[in-house]
């Protein structure tokens, strides 16, 4: 039978409310897949759940967190629930951090000290000869990265450096193998309802108090990985409204990508995410029952 259900689909689907849906009629717990909820101190910023979940709050936003440090505690947290309650639910809208939680990945090792430090001020210093240095040894990442796009590029390097690369020929990512018998449930939404919700959500966020909340982080120090935060870069340095404004561009344009990350899962299973949680569910749960693994 399925042991891990999976709730995916793009910012302000629903995904955390339907989770919890799922979790409370299979009485078990939520395990967070989403990059940015690990930090503790951004909870408005990140949209982190109100009730406990798994993975969330985690770690200082002056630390870094890598995919395979996530996947090592997701593994953890997935199998304590499978075996404490026959089944867990995974949650989130970061596809890398989806996959890492539900299959064995084989994640490259952190570079030693000091290798991102250095090809990082190689990239900054000239970017257009380092990306040539990645196209003479890794073409296919080369044509992959932007020579503008400088985390990208200075983990592609630090990758191929390794006898790694960032675009493997198996794509791991999609692949279709689970750790546990899985059903991914994604959830659709129309372009125009997500909209309105990321709007509604972005409202929500200010009035919250999301400005006090950057300033205070940024005031601890916010590491390479946290300050990926959508919004915390345009909170920190623009006007309010501008800020604002930018933001709701930068989030349809992710909801977006999202969405296009759906259609690549393997095997995910459609639900209309225009319905209450308590109904998409339902729906889920009635899929789970009639898809044994």
């Amino acid at each position: 039978m399925v042991a891990v259900i999976a709730v995916f689909g793009p910012t302000a689907s629903g995904k955390t409310a339907v989770a919890e849906a799922v979790a409370d009629r299979l009485r078990t717990e939520v395990v967070s897949c989403d990059a940015l909820q690990v930090y503790r101190g951004l909870p408005i910023l990140t949209n982190q759940p109100t009730r406990p979940t798994r993975l969330v709050g985690i770690r200082e936003v002056s630390e870094e967190m890598s995919v395979g440090a996530y996947a090592a505690l997701a593994h953890e947290a997935i199998d304590e629930l499978v075996a404490a309650h026959g089944a867990a639910v995974v949650c989130g809208g970061t596809g890398l951090y989806l996959r890492a939680a539900l299959a064995d990945m084989a994640v490259p090792p952190r570079p030693a000290a000091g290798v991102r430090e250095r090809i990082r001020a190689e990239v900054e210093g000239e970017a257009a000869a380092a990306h040539e240095r990645l196209a003479s040894i890794d073409p296919r990442a080369a044509a992959a990265v932007h020579v503008n796009d400088v985390r990208r590029l200075v983990r592609a390097l630090e990758l191929a450096e390794a006898g790694h690369s960032l675009v493997p020929h198996d794509d791991q990512l999609w692949a279709a193998s689970t750790r546990h018998p899985t059903l991914i449930a994604g959830l659709d939404v129309p372009p125009d309802e997500l909209e309105r919700r990321i709007a509604e959500r972005t409202d929500a966020m200010f009035a919250a108090g999301v400005v006090a909340e950057v300033r205070a982080a940024r005031a601890a120090g916010v590491s390479h990985t946290a300050v990926q935060a959508l919004g915390l870069e345009e909170i920190a340095t623009l006007p309010e409204q501008q800020a604002r404004e930018r933001i709701l561009v930068r989030t349809r344009r992710y909801a977006a990508y999202q969405r296009k990350w759906m259609r690549r899962i393997p095997g995910l299973v459609s639900v209309d995410g225009t319905r209450a949680p308590e109904e998409v569910a339902e729906a889920i749960a009635e899929r789970v029952e009639s898809q044994p693994l």
